[in-house]
């Protein structure tokens, strides 16, 4: 009898992102999975505690997905960084609607929030428009509201836009935030 080929946690888990990026995260479930895999669901439940484990780690996997749009959008120059990391946002929800919305449209009312994460952001627009850090929170918090608007427009299918009319409306939406912060001055 040939012996059985070992499925490994890494294999499980691009087979579970491939799964939602091309079905949604509806279809995230071990009978689905295990066919996508060709086997049973043992090797699942071997290699993790319950599918909300595995979840779990496809919502980290998409991030670094989503994290990998973001650092090329910026490598390539054609923005500001700000504004690079704005029209990968969008980008993404374009692209990636499936792990887009597993990310970024999904209840996270037991996540934890932490103002760490942005802090460098506060810290450019700081430095960018010259306001204080709680008016620059601010000002990224009306900025990325607008932001994920149109992502989500997108995503849903409510809106198409093409990449030129996405990077004019955020050049209106942040040349009127910058006028009406620098204007309280």
């Amino acid at each position: 009898m040939p012996p059985k080929i070992k499925i490994q946690k890494e294999e499980i888990i691009c087979a579970a992102t491939e799964l939602v990026r091309e079905k949604g995260e509806d279809a995230l479930n071990s009978r689905n999975l295990a066919k996508a895999l060709g086997c049973s669901t043992q090797p699942l439940f071997s290699n993790f505690e319950n599918m909300e484990e595995l979840r779990g780690e496809v919502i980290k996997r998409a991030a670094v997905i989503y994290g990998g749009f973001t650092k090329d959008e910026i490598e390539k120059g054609n923005y500001p960084a700000y504004k690079a990391s704005g029209m990968a946002y969008i980008r993404f929800a374009k692209e990636e609607r499936e792990l887009f919305t597993l990310l970024f449209m999904r209840d996270r009312t037991f996540e934890n929030k932490s103002d760490d994460e942005i802090e460098p952001i506060v810290k450019m627009i700081m430095g960018n428009v010259g306001i204080s850090h709680e008016d620059a929170k601010l000002f990224h918090l009306e900025m990325w509201s607008c932001v994920h608007g149109i992502a989500a427009m997108i995503a849903t299918d409510y809106l198409e836009l093409d990449t030129e009319l996405v990077s004019l409306m955020l050049t209106d939406i942040y040349q009127g935030l910058r006028a009406r912060f620098e204007s309280r001055g």
